[in-house]
């Protein structure tokens, strides 16, 4: 039980976005068209977290994904979505400013 808490809000562990990325997995960014504009990671893809629910079709469920916002908190939304709609490897990368040090 304990580990499903954990697992649901993100504590534990984190995962080697490095190694994530390096075997082909994605960045999607959630944020606003306008913030994704003013600086975002080389490579990501921009899906704003309200346009997600209809884009996932455009998406590979065997793909390992990397959602990240501006602080975490839309990025964890995006996680769940993804989660629940079949996705199979998600990751909540939180803001995209601490995953820029994997860009492309």
């Amino acid at each position: 039980m304990i580990g499903l808490i954990k697992k649901l809000f993100g504590i534990g562990p984190k995962a080697d976005f490095g190694a994530v990325i390096a075997n082909g997995g994605i960045i999607i960014d959630v944020r606003t068209p306008g913030e994704y504009a003013g600086g975002h990671i080389k490579g990501s893809v921009n899906i704003p977290l309200g346009n997600l629910q209809g884009q996932m079709s455009k998406l590979k469920k065997d793909k390992a994904i990397i959602t990240c916002c501006a602080s975490g908190m839309r990025s964890g939304s995006a996680k769940s979505m993804l989660l629940s709609n079949g996705f199979k490897e998600v990751y909540n990368g939180g803001s995209w400013y601490s995953l820029k040090k994997f860009e492309k």
